[in-house]
């Protein structure tokens, strides 16, 4: 199984690398949506990210504290930064422009989960681009941020993901990048696979046709050697109708996944 584990050299905790998490939110708050809120939704689940920033901004310098409007601009940037891989100067820009908007968002209005799920989702992507003590206090806040959504939505299947992918990163760590994370920096909370196995599983009843949470949960079983159990959650990543932007990316790494175990 040695040649199936997933890669060991990750920067320190790039644990919100690629996958998480397009997708309409589901809280209250955001069900009750006006047709800016639609349009802004279904322009970045297509990718569409430019367009939907160029609606958004005109309206947050009308109304700078529109929550709805900030936590959706974190998603926007935060989404389109992922995939700006040619250029790490405007990637880091937007991470913190995303950040930015999901601390505005959470100071206007912290009874609400989606601004925690997004601070915490902003945190993790701009924690690839820091290093030593404050990528370990960034992990921290993001998992205290995908906490604090869950507390006020236990059902939110996006910070159910992030909190099962913030488990399985740390869980995997290196020795020796666990151990400097403990003695230089005071090390990181407890974390284990079978907490994001069962974080993953209750994400995936509450939205079993999210490409990305099987994906992720697949990945999680090859982290324990369990190809069986990962084999059949790689095969319905590969089954699923695409439904977002990154979803044909995600098939692709689920094919090469499954290419690995059959060999």
């Amino acid at each position: 199984m040695g040649a199936l584990r997933l890669c060991k050299t990750r920067s320190f905790l790039l644990f919100l690398l690629p996958g998480i998490l397009l997708g309409a939110p589901l809280t209250a708050a955001a069900q009750q949506e006006e047709p800016l809120h639609a349009l802004v939704d279904s322009l970045n689940n297509e990718g569409s990210y430019q367009q939907a920033m160029d609606l958004l901004l005109p309206e947050l310098q009308r109304d700078p504290d529109d929550y709805a409007l900030l936590w959706r601009a974190s998603e926007v940037l935060a989404n389109w930064g992922r995939i700006t891989r040619e250029d790490e100067d405007l990637q880091e820009q937007r991470y913190e422009e995303s950040v930015d908007f999901a601390r505005r968002a959470v100071a206007r209005d912290s009874t609400d989960a989606e601004g925690w799920f997004h601070l915490g989702k902003a945190l993790g992507r701009l924690a690839l681009h820091r290093g030593g003590k404050t990528k370990v206090n960034m992990s921290k806040e993001v998992k205290e941020s995908f906490e604090k959504a869950l507390e006020i939505a236990p059902d939110h299947p996006l910070a159910l993901h992030g909190l099962a992918r913030w488990h399985r990163e740390v869980a995997n760590l290196s020795w020796f990048l666990r151990t400097a994370a403990k003695i230089i920096y005071g090390g990181l909370p407890p974390a284990s696979n079978e907490q994001a196995v069962e974080l993953f599983q209750r994400a995936i009843r509450l939205q079993p046709d999210n490409i990305a949470h099987h994906l992720e949960l697949g990945k999680t079983y090859l982290e324990m050697d369990e190809e069986e159990k990962a084999a059949a959650e790689l095969q319905k990543v590969l089954e699923l109708p695409v439904a977002r932007a990154d979803d044909p990316e995600w098939k692709e790494e689920a094919e090469e996944l499954l290419e690995k175990i059959r060999n």
